[in-house]
This record gives structure tokens, sequence and C-alpha cells, in this order.
């Protein structure tokens, strides 16, 4: 009898949606809406056919070779077993555990603020969670499936509720014409409003684990991406058309709990905050188990020590070795700005990746066309965040090439300690056998 899978359709898009639905949106929205004004539901639209696109292009990559490492894997079949695909996929790597120690530390900042405790919890709160979710992990990956199951469908629910409830509270003023701002503001936000959407390509980890991934990769990564992306639109309508623009400026780490007060009071703003630190929660949870899947991928095929593929319980020991990473950052980096720097560099690697699809479209079958979007959605967002960004960050851009010439070194450094060379996991031998090994199991479940 065939083993069951921990990942359906429900289970991969609930992790897709837990990913992506973090505490981005609760930041998110008041920071582009601060830029944007009323147009900020046009900037998530945007946003949204580009993480579409970049989605698609991923999803097809995953299809032709199916890896836990994800993008990592691609950049090697993309552009071979080489030094620049090892440094882009450290570099990846890295920025995952740097993404889960922001979100992390978004949680403690929640959890302080919401049980009115002093500023020194706020890291005592971020280090549990993430042992938390380190000791869910170690349980197995159908264990993380089902309590991410839970936490998107209650943060899910309260969300949806808030938006459905505030659109009827809209005043139309707010979202006048009169109120537009200019349309160029509208696309600098639009480097904030993907980031909210950041967090998509974890489904592609879970294909080793996933039922039926030739139906059910691309269909759980459209519908994850559509779902959220409405959600996003519809909740940015209802926060701009309830709370004046100076008021969102004002409020911006927090708007949407803000936007809750006038409609539902103090216990508006105490609920959406709660559902604030469950939706950290499980972004944790989810870009933890990606993490966790790159790390092993990458030590399988020979750029990270062999230590990360030990088995520990259910998971493997990469699982902790990215705990013991994660932690530091937590408590001696400047978050802000390093979160910043590895979310723009995310999102080069992803155009990077799409490039390399390029070069391989006749093998994956992907739409040229849309690959092609995919890449230039990816490189002109990350330009206009620079731009952005620069304004108050001037040496961002030699931060982000810093960050590739240390991701280079590291890659150095591991070949000549370990003795390791990078290589593809996936070959036309192993496809083979994957594909027959779900056509058997396939036939027995019809059995």
């Amino acid at each position: 009898m065939s083993e069951k899978k921990a990942f359906n359709t429900l289970s991969a898009v609930m992790l897709g949606i837990g990913s992506m639905v973090g505490a981005g949106i609760f930041i998110v929205i008041g920071e582009a809406g601060a830029i944007a004004g009323n147009l900020v539901w046009l900037s998530f639209v945007i946003g949204g056919i580009a993480a579409a696109l970049s989605g698609y292009s991923l999803a097809k990559l995953a299809l032709r070779y199916p890896s836990r490492g994800g993008i990592v894997e691609y950049l090697v079949q993309c552009f071979g077993e080489g030094i620049f695909s090892g440094s882009a996929g450290v570099l990846f790597y890295l920025s995952q555990l740097v993404a889960i120690a922001a979100v992390a530390k978004s949680f403690g900042a929640y959890a302080a603020t919401f049980m009115h405790t002093s500023a020194n919890w706020e890291n005592i709160f971020a280090v549990t969670i993430v042992a938390l979710f380190i000791l869910i992990n170690l349980v197995g990956a159908s264990f993380v499936a089902k309590s991410e199951n839970l936490i998107v469908g209650i943060k899910v629910t309260i969300l949806v509720l808030f938006t459905a409830i505030a659109l009827f509270f809209v005043k139309p003023e707010l979202l006048s014409v009169k109120e537009m701002p200019p349309l160029k503001e509208m696309l600098f936000a639009t480097g904030l409003t993907f980031f909210a959407y950041q967090g998509f390509s974890v489904i592609t980890n879970t294909i080793e684990d996933m039922e039926n991934p030739s139906k059910t990769m691309m269909r759980s990564m459209l519908i994850a991406i559509a779902l959220v992306g409405l959600l996003y639109v519809l909740t940015s309508v209802a926060v701009l058309g309830n709370l004046p623009l100076e008021k969102v400026i004002e409020t911006k780490d927090y708007a949407l709990a803000e936007a809750a007060k006038p409609i539902f009071g103090i216990w508006g703003f105490k609920i959406m905050a709660a559902t604030a630190l469950l939706a950290t929660a499980s972004a944790i949870n989810a870009t933890l188990y990606a993490a966790t899947e790159i790390g092993y991928t990458m030590a399988k095929e020979g750029d990270l020590p062999k230590v990360y593929t030990y088995n520990v319980f259910h998971s493997f020991e990469g699982l902790i070795i990215s705990g013991l990473l994660i932690v530091p950052m937590l408590l001696f980096f400047n978050l802000a700005e390093v979160t910043t720097i590895a979310a723009l560099v995310v999102l080069v690697i992803q155009g990077i990746t799409h490039t390399g699809h390029l070069l391989r479209i006749k093998e994956t079958g992907a739409n040229f066309w849309l690959v092609l979007c995919a890449a230039v959605a990816m490189f002109t967002i990350a330009g206009l965040t620079l731009q952005y960004t620069s304004r108050k960050m001037p040496m961002i851009g030699y931060d982000i090439l810093g960050a590739f010439a240390i991701a280079f070194a590291i890659e150095i450094v591991l070949r000549l300690t370990t003795k390791r060379v990078i290589s593809k996991q996936t070959s036309p031998l192993t496809l083979v056998r994957e594909e027959a090994k779900s056509i058997l199991s396939y036939l027995k479940r019809k059995e």
C-alpha cells in the first residue's frame, strides 16, 4: 500500500495562503496606503498579476524538475552545476532564514503590545514561536499541513468577516478621484504590495510530499494567489474607505487593526491584533518548512554540509541548524534593513530563475511569453523598490552587491572545506521513476 502524501490541493493552497498572508498584509497595507493612497487596491492587483506570472513559471519548473529544493534546484537545472548556481542557492536559503527572523520579530512585537509587556519580552516571544514551529516541523510534513490548515482557516475567516462588514461602512468620498495620488506613486507602492504575496513559492517545495503533482501543483499555486489577491484588494478598499489618508499614514504599522476600531470598537482592534499574531505564526510555520526542504536539497546536491540531511524524528537535522542560525539574526541584526535587502535579493533571484527557465522552455512546455513576462515583472518590481527604498537607504544597491559577494565567498569556502560540488537532484531517469510511482499509486487507489 502506497504512503499517503501530506499535501493535497487544499493543504497546498493553505500552505501558500499561510506563507503569503503573514504579518505583511497587516503592515504593508498601511505603508503602501501611505504612498498610493486610495489607489493602493490597484497596487495589489498589479502585485497579484506579477505573483501569478511568477507562480506559473515556478509551477512549470517544479513539474519538470520535482525537488524539495524548489528554486535552488531550478537554478542548478537552468544554469548548470557551477559556482553561480551554488552562490545563488546559498543566498536564497539565507534570505529565507532572514524572512523567518523578520516575521518572528513582528510576532514578538505584536505579542508584547497585545499582552502589555515590556519591549524586553519581544525577543523572548520571537524565539519561543520559532522553537514551537521547529518542534511542529520535526513531527513531519503531515503535521505541518494539518497545523497550517487550522491556523490559516481561523485567520482568513476573521479577515474575510472584517472585510465583508467593513465594506458596508465605506465612505465613498474617501475613495473619490479627488483623493487619488499621482499614478507613479501607485507604481512605487507595487514594490511593497508584491512583498505581501511573497511566499507563494513554498508550494513548489511540497512537490515530493504532494498528491498527484501534475494536477495539484499548478492548480494550488494559482488558486492560492487568486484567493490572496482577492482578499488583499477587498481589504485595502475596506481600510482606505474607512480611514482618512492622514490616519492611514499616522497608523501605518497597524492600519488594519486601526480600521476595525470605528466599526467594532476597541475589541475590533484587539481581535485584529490577535489575528496578526496568528498570521505571523502561520507564515513562520510555512516558511520554516520551505527553508528546511531547501537546506536538505542543497546538502543532498552537495552545496551544504551533509549533516543537513541527517534524520531527526520525522524531519532533518538541517531544521535545527536553520533554527540556530535564525536566533542570532533575531537578537543581533537590524532586521528592518536586512529584511529589505533580503526581499530585494529574492526578487532578483526569482528574476534570474525565470530567465534561466527561458533556456529550458522546451523541456518544461511552459508558455514562452508568460515566462518572459514573469522575468520582466520581477526585475521591474525590484527596480521600482530599489529606487523608492534608496530614498531612505542610499547604500542599499551596494548592500545587495555585498550580499551576493558574501554568498559567493560562502560557496567557495564550502567547496574547499567539504570537498563537495553541487549537482542536479533530478535527472530524466529520476523523473521516469517518479512518474511511474505516481501512476502506480493512482491505480492502487482506484482498486
